[in-house]
C-alpha cells in the first residue's frame, strides 16, 4: 500500500526548477529593457546620456564632440616636449584628475569620470592616440622651422573632455633648426 506522501520523482522536480528558472530570467530580462523606453518618458529612439558630464551640441576643431564637466576636480592636462635620443623628441604628459584606460582593441568604451586616452596632433593632423603619457616622436617627422603639437584628453566614448565649452587640451612649440654642420642653402 502507498503511504500517504509519495516522494515527487526526481524528474518532475528538475522540471519543476528548470520552468522557474526560466522564468526568472525573463522576469529579469523584461524588466532590464523596461519596453525600450526610459523612466523619463522617452521612446526608444531616445538616447540615455551617460551619468558623466553633459555631451555638448557643438565639437572640437577636428568634429569630436565636447563632454562638458565641471571645473572642480575636472580633467587637466600639460605637456613638455625635450630633444631625446637619436635627435628624437621626448614627448611628456602631466595629468591632473585624470587616468589613462588601458588600451582596447576594437570598440571604445564608455565615458567614465577622470579616464580615457589623449590624442596628440601636429600641426592639426592627429599623430598619436595615446594611452600612457609618454610618446617618441621622430624628428624625420618634422621639418626645420616651428611646429605646434597638441594634446587633447578624450574619454573612452571618444567624446572630449570640456571646460566651459573648451577642450581640456595643452599646446607646446618645437623648433627644429637647421643642422650646423648641414651645408648653408
Amino acid at each position: 500500500m502507498a503511504s500517504p506522501q509519495q516522494p515527487v520523482p526526481i524528474r518532475v522536480r528538475a522540471r519543476r526548477g528548470a520552468c522557474a528558472l526560466v522564468l526568472c530570467c525573463a522576469l529579469v530580462a523584461a524588466a532590464a529593457c523596461d519596453g525600450g523606453t526610459s523612466s523619463r518618458g522617452g521612446d526608444e529612439h531616445s538616447l540615455t546620456p551617460s551619468p558623466v558630464g553633459e555631451l555638448l551640441s557643438t565639437s572640437d576643431a577636428t568634429g569630436d564632440q565636447l563632454r562638458e564637466v565641471d571645473r572642480e576636480g575636472a580633467p587637466d592636462v600639460r605637456i613638455a616636449v625635450r630633444p631625446g635620443a637619436a635627435e628624437n623628441w621626448d614627448v611628456r604628459l602631466t595629468v591632473t584628475n585624470f587616468r589613462f584606460s588601458a588600451e582596447r582593441s576594437g570598440t571604445d568604451g564608455a565615458a567614465t569620470t577622470g579616464r580615457g586616452y589623449a590624442v596628440l596632433y601636429l600641426e592639426g593632423r592627429r599623430l598619436a592616440r595615446l594611452h600612457q603619457p609618454r610618446y617618441r616622436l621622430s624628428a624625420a617627422s618634422l621639418g626645420r622651422g616651428t611646429h605646434e603639437l597638441t594634446v587633447r584628453l578624450h574619454a573612452d566614448d571618444g567624446t572630449v573632455w570640456a571646460v566651459d565649452g573648451q577642450a581640456v587640451e595643452d599646446v607646446a612649440r618645437v623648433t627644429l633648426a637647421p643642422r650646423k654642420d648641414a651645408p648653408a642653402g
